[in-house]
Parts: C-alpha cells; structure tokens; sequence
C-alpha cells in the first residue's frame, strides 16, 4: 500500500464512503475504551500511576543525552553490540549488513513499528531478504499488501470474514471465520518461519538504562520466538523510548496493558538483556540495537513539541478520537495515526508533506483526557498548524480567505459591512433559509445569521445596563 500524508484529502473521501470499514473501527475503538475506562476505574491509585510515569518520562527526555550514554555503556557491558543509526536510511543499512553478515535470506519480526517509520521491510525485500510479520495483526495487513491501521491492533478495520477470505487467498485454505480457526491457521502459517529464520528483529517498548536492556510487551508470544529462536535479534528503538531503571519499568507496565488494550496486564513481558547465556538451552548468539533518532532530536530541541516524545504508543488517543473513529487509520496516510499520529507526521516528515495532518482533529481534547501521559496533544496539533501556516503550505484558497478576513478585521467600515451582509442576504432567500455555502452544507448544519449582528446587540446592552 503506497500512501502519502499529502494525499489526505484523498484517503478521508475514500475513508468516509468504505461503511464496512467505518463500522469496524467505530465497533473496535469504542469497545477498547470501555475496557480501559473499566480498568482504570478499578485502580485507586490511577492518577498517581500517570504522574509518576510523566515525571519519568520528562526527566529521561531532558537529559537524554546523558541515559543514552548510559543505555549503550551498560547494553556492551552485556555483550549487546549497539549501533547509531541518524536517519531512516542508515537504519536500513546496518539492519540489512546484520543480515549480510549472518546469512539470512529470510527475517521474523515483531513489535516492529519503528521499522515500518524507516521502510525496512521493503529495504529488505529489494535486498533479497523476505521479511515475515509474526504479529498477527500484522501478518494479516502483510498479506494485503497494506499498512497498520492501528498502533496496537494494526487489522482493527478488517472483520473475521475478512481475514478468513484473505487467508483463503493467500494462504490457500479453506474458509472459515471462527476466530480460533483463524488463529490456528496463522500459528501453522508462522511456526516453520520461526524454525528456519536465522535472524529475528522486533522493536521495543522500553530501553532500561542502568540495566542495559530492553522489554518487549505482547499477548501472544510471538514476540519472544522472535527473540529465542533465531540466532541473531536486532532491536530497532526510537531513541526515545528509554526509561531510567528497572524500578521504573513496573509503573509503565501498569498503564500501557489498561490503556492499550484494556487490561490489567499483559501476557508477556520479555526482557532482553544480552546474548543467551551457554547452558540456558535458548536465546540468541548475537543481540544488536540500533537507536533510532530519525528527526527525534530536532523533535527535542523545541521546548513544547518535546512532550509528544513522551508517546508511549498505547493508541488510547486514537480509540477515543471522533476523527479517527470515522475514518481509520489508513486515512492518516503514514505508520503513525490518530491525534498522535497528526502531532507526528509533520513533525517527522516536515510541513510540506504533513501539512494536512495536524487539521485531522475536532480539538475535543479526548485525546488528552486518555493519554496515560496527558499528553496535551490539542496544543501541539494548533502550534503545528501554524507552522504549517508560517512554512506557506496551508491551502491557496485557505490563504486567500485569511488575507481577506485579515483585510477587513482591520477596517471597522468594511467589517462592519461584511458582517451585516450576510443576514440582509439571508432575509431575502426563501424562508429565510440558512445562507449558503457550497461545499460545506452537504454534511454539516448552518445555522442563520443573526440579522442584528453582535455589535448592535452589545451597545443595545450597554445602554440597558446603564
């Protein structure tokens, strides 16, 4: 699936006519939101749980240069090889060259969507390298050829008949829709992948600092054969996601399971601390990470865009989003989606290409109240328009109506006129209908323009008041 956030417009059109999937997506979100508000609810200490891990994350962001200089001195001391990668591309490089070198022809990846931000399973396949998605979720949006549309449940917008017909197509077995049915038949799929591939690459969820190790959380173990089996496991990690120490890590674990996918805890928790040690009869003979920072420091270096560092990519945001509710994921066109995803895109990309972006949003101030973070995404995604609007790449009849409302605001007269006009007009049309707009009645109501206008009706009472 070849998207671009340039074609917005495009995939919300697309979006807005596809019922089927609007329908899933609004059935998935609004049930993942009932589950969290359950669990949070039964956790007394709920908020204090959220201010302790925004106090975490805000020191580790302001001094991150010092824990990732504690991060790799501690992973080599481990005997985890670390690696820099300062864009998307180097990534790719140094991921594919760990390939070369091993001898892999074929990769199993999980919790991998840091890779999906730097293009590697493209990279890998242009390279002769088959890269299998062992997510389920993720192995189903593989075999169509598209993108996650999620951050936590990348097939949310597919129903079971759905992925019983593209398992018939691509896998060719017989159809069913039963969710077990369907399980197992992936579990088939996936175990000869796991036995044969000689490389596993997977993301992370935390990198631990004074330990010098990772965690991956998952719910269905794939994560941890992608680690135990393969001999060689790459970790590719947003120079972000650290946290200080291995006390912290209890605290993020206690809201990433309830906010992600409502529940009190998750199934797995892997913790990768170097290679397998002789004797222990698994684990990998290499581990490598690469730090991530493709545009993350630029991200840094501003003192109110720096919060949305904090992400701990939970997709909470997205599920209590009316936006993306209406209009899934793939509509945001890029791996991040959303009210995060519209806060990262041109933060990322830049504003040319996610100018379209940050306008994705009701500015309800949902996605705040959910964030486990409270992340004040609303004031990110406004401070993100205007840099849209200052770079010059709002829209030219955007800029034009600006310049003229600008014009007119600053001439009492013609304001005044433009401002009166519309309800003289209005009081001509048949019934006094609402004035129209082309373009924007067909899906929103307009209400009547008041005919006395607000400053007839404010010095009317001033005078009363007096």
């Amino acid at each position: 699936m070849d998207k671009t956030p340039k074609k917005i417009k495009k995939y919300v059109r697309q979006a807005l006519a596809d019922m089927p999937v609007r329908t899933a997506v609004a059935n998935a979100a609004e049930t993942s939101v009932a589950s969290r508000d359950k669990i949070a609810g039964g956790i007394p200490y709920w908020e204090l749980v959220r201010r302790k891990v925004r106090s975490i994350k805000k020191d580790v962001l302001e001094h991150l240069d010092e824990y990732l200089i504690e991060f790799e001195s501690n992973c080599q001391a481990n005997g985890i090889k670390v690696h820099w990668a300062r864009d998307g591309a180097s990534a790719r490089e140094i991921v594919g060259k760990i390939a070369r070198d091993c001898g892999a022809s074929m990769v199993v990846k999980s919790k991998s969507l840091t890779t999906e931000e730097v293009g590697l399973n493209a990279y890998l396949a242009e390279n002769g390298i088959e890269p299998v998605e062992t997510d389920l979720g993720e192995c189903i949006v593989q075999l169509l050829g598209q993108i996650p549309s999620h951050l936590v449940a990348p097939a949310l917008h597919l129903s079971r008949q759905d992925i019983g017909r593209v398992f018939q197509d691509k896998l060719g077995v017989e159809y069913t829709e039963d969710p077990a049915e369907l399980t197992e038949i992936a579990r088939v799929h996936l175990r000869q992948k796991f036995l044969s591939a000689r490389m596993g690459i997977s993301g992370a969820n935390f990198g631990i600092a004074r330990e010098g190790c990772i965690c991956v959380v998952e719910n269905e173990c794939n994560a941890r054969l992608t680690v135990s089996l393969p001999k060689v496991h790459v970790a590719v990690m947003g120079v972000e996601k650290l946290i200080p120490d291995m006390a912290a890590l209890p605290y993020f674990l206690k809201l990433l399971p309830a906010s992600a996918t409502g529940q009190k805890s998750s199934s797995y928790v892997n913790i990768i601390g170097g290679p397998g040690r002789e004797g222990a009869g698994e684990g990998p003979q290499e581990v490598h990470v690469v730090l991530l920072d493709n545009g993350r420091s630029r991200i840094l270096g501003d003192g109110q865009l720096r919060e949305t560092l904090m992400c701990i990519r939970c997709g909470a945001c997205l599920n209590s989003c009316p936006v993306y509710r209406q209009i899934g994921g793939h509509a945001y066109g890029w791996v991040y989606m959303g009210p995060i995803g519209s806060a990262l895109i041109p933060q990322y990309l830049g504003e040319k290409e996610g100018r379209y972006a940050p306008s994705l949003s009701s500015l309800c101030g949902a996605c705040r109240e959910i964030c486990p973070l409270e992340i004040n995404i609303p004031r990110h995604l406004l401070k993100l328009r205007n840099k849209v609007v200052r770079a010059k790449q709002s829209g030219f009849f955007e800029r034009i109506a600006m310049k003229l409302w600008a014009f007119a605001a600053a001439r009492p007269l013609v304001y005044r006129f433009v401002t009166w006009f519309p309800g003289k007009f209005q009081m001509l049309l048949p019934g006094k209908r609402a004035f129209p707009a082309p373009g924007y009645m067909g899906r929103r109501a307009i209400g009547r323009f008041d005919s006395k206008g607000f400053a007839k009706r404010f010095r009317r009472m001033e005078r009363k008041n007096d």
